[in-house]
């Protein structure tokens, strides 16, 4: 008999546990929605933010009026944003509709792999800009610090080759700030919710343009 009630003890002993630990992960979740929609009514709040937003939408739109090219260049949880949002261009948002010629830079991972290798990593972007970067394309350089030296010299190699620079940053712009035609630098310190916030603009773009294109 007591080895059955240390038995129903314990059980109940880890069922108040999980219970408790449940309790703290729905804390977490809320507060890390919470904390998404915070930095969204940020962007509402930021007039600049907000006029620059409709500076790119009507610089892709003219681009690719003009059947200019997309670029997209970014490192990590950046470089998955900048392969999604080519694919929304490249293949489809909302309608059905022609192609636009969109491409995340980073893609063909013999070339990534060797170039890094040849030249470092740092020139990775740049020199695939030289190589198909024409004038009035547009280049969409994402970074979350606005630091990242390889989306620097892309940068670089960009507004020399004439292409319209689009930024995508979070905090001040870091070094890209100068650096960019049209900065989107999200009011955020805080690197997921800055990269929630690249994809929500980046959504906004495609769907600008889309509808400005073939609605």
């Amino acid at each position: 008999m007591t080895i059955f009630f240390a038995i129903l003890y314990t059980i109940r002993f880890f069922y108040v546990l999980l219970h408790f630990i449940l309790l703290i992960m729905q804390t977490d979740i809320i507060s890390c929605i919470k904390a998404s929609i915070a930095a969204k009514e940020q962007i509402l709040l930021d007039k600049t933010l907000m006029q620059n937003i409709e500076i790119a939408a009507a610089a892709i739109i003219n681009a690719c009026r003009n059947e200019q090219k997309v670029l997209f260049c970014g490192n990590g949880g950046s470089a998955a944003d900048a392969q999604h949002l080519a694919a929304e261009l490249s293949g489809r948002f909302y309608l059905n509709r022609r192609p636009l010629y969109a491409e995340a830079l980073h893609v063909n991972t013999s070339y990534i792999t060797a170039a890094a290798n040849d030249y470092g990593y740092n020139a990775v972007y740049a020199r695939m800009i030289e190589a198909c970067g024409k004038k009035n394309d547009i280049l969409v350089a994402i970074s979350t610090s606005g630091n990242s030296e390889n989306i620097i010299a892309a940068i670089q190699k960009a507004r020399q080759t004439g292409l319209y620079v689009i930024g995508l940053t979070g905090r001040d712009g870091g070094k890209m700030k100068s650096m960019c035609h049209c900065l989107l630098n999200v009011p955020s310190q805080d690197t997921p919710r800055i990269q929630e916030m690249h994809i929500t603009i980046g959504h906004i773009l495609c769907y600008l343009t889309e509808k400005n294109l073939f609605a």
